[in-house]
């Protein structure tokens, strides 16, 4: 016990360190045992439709309209439309994203680890994938390892292939803290289709930017401690731009534990019950375990 309780304490205080690099943020954020984790002998599915088993992925693909979002782990997810596959920040294994094939197009927030995975990228094939990014992360990637690369600044908007992609404000705002994510480096993004727009935050905090777009219908927006926000801040920030829906995502907290997400649904409903709250795993029972015996 008194081994243990040295431990969570090291981990408090290096997450809070406020002498941590950029490097090292992710590095702190992507640390230690993944929750759901694929074994070696465990199979990749077989094919698409065994997306929604429980014992190869936490939970079902989301369908909204024509598009079809697969949750993966942390803040990685994959979205199917008209025949593209699209990876957004893939983490924690080439593995985990076998059953979708090759990708089209790779989105990536920024440059920490965690959303950023080299060693995941490296295992993938991306000779004929398309990289968006924010050039922290363009000027990291290996020349050769995507088609193309184009690298996208907060403001930016491109075509492809009938969706809009917008690359919007990800940063911590002054006075919440450590700024762990400056203001202009990195991106989130806003996916327009059909006239739905799906929008990944990437890692933020409560900012105004995302209020003066356009409707957002469909919000994956981090609740952890101390890089994105808290659950009070992240019930401000989705009342701000009022969306359809809201997915918390990147919820495992530096210390180790998870956000409490019912305690963000109670208190989002309570502001707003117009906006839909959507909880789905993205760490597998296994970490829910984990956390309960660490609170």
């Amino acid at each position: 016990m008194k081994n243990t309780l040295l431990l969570l304490l090291a981990l408090a205080v290096f997450a809070c360190d406020p002498g941590q690099g950029s490097a090292d943020i992710g590095d702190a954020q992507a640390s230690g045992d993944t929750p759901f984790q694929m074994d070696d002998a465990d199979e990749a599915p077989d094919d698409i439709d065994d997306l929604t088993r429980a014992d190869n992925y936490p939970n079902p693909a989301e369908i909204l309209n024509d598009v079809r979002i697969t949750p993966i782990f942390h803040a990685g997810a994959v979205l199917q439309y008209a025949g593209q596959t699209i990876f957004v920040d893939p983490y924690d294994g080439a593995e985990r994203y076998a059953a979708f094939g090759a990708p089209d197009l790779v989105l990536i927030t920024h440059s920490h680890p965690d959303h950023m995975d080299l060693k995941t990228l490296g295992g993938m094939t991306l000779g004929l994938a398309k990289l968006v990014a924010p050039a922290a992360v363009a000027d990291k990637v290996s020349n050769d390892m995507f088609r193309e690369e184009l690298v996208m600044a907060n403001g930016d908007t491109i075509d492809h292939l009938g969706m809009k992609i917008y690359a919007v404000p990800a940063y911590n705002p002054p006075g919440n803290g450590k700024i762990f994510h400056p203001k202009g480096q990195f991106n989130g993004y806003v996916l327009e289709i059909d006239n739905e727009r799906i929008y990944f935050a990437g890692d933020t905090g409560n900012i105004p930017d995302i209020a003066e777009l356009p409707k957002i219908n469909y919000a994956f927006v981090p609740i952890n401690q101390p890089y994105t926000m808290t659950v009070d801040q992240a019930v401000d920030f989705v009342d701000s731009f009022d969306p359809i829906a809201v997915y918390p995502y990147h919820y495992r907290n530096g210390d180790g534990t998870f956000t409490d997400r019912e305690e963000f649904k109670v208190k989002m409903t309570d502001r707003n019950r117009g906006v839909q709250v959507r909880n789905v795993e993205w760490y597998g029972e296994e970490a829910k375990e984990k956390d309960e015996a660490m609170r």
